[in-house]
């Protein structure tokens, strides 16, 4: 497959070496953030590129960015607490 023609959830997946159903779920994540209007997943998986995002951030931390940047100018959900895994629960 051409990458010119992969879905913006396949480019994710590919670059970030994650499923492709956890790429669906962080740009559906990422559009979530969002309160109202939400960004297209093309234009997400385009401002990571430009920005040469090298690891995958959060989804409120990709947001944030493209809100700050004027790429995506909508108001933002407030920012969710942070999951805690099995590792944080046993200190």
């Amino acid at each position: 497959m051409i990458m010119e023609h992969a879905k913006p959830y396949e480019k994710i997946a590919l670059q970030y070496h994650i499923s492709k159903e956890s790429a669906k779920y962080f740009l559906g994540r990422v559009q979530k953030s969002f309160k109202t209007e939400r960004p297209p997943h093309k234009l997400i998986v385009n401002f990571m590129e430009i920005q040469g995002v090298e690891f995958l951030l959060t989804p409120y931390e990709i947001a944030t960015m493209m809100n700050e940047s004027g790429v995506w100018s909508h108001t933002l959900i407030n920012e969710p607490p942070p999951v805690a895994d099995d590792n944080d629960l046993s200190l």
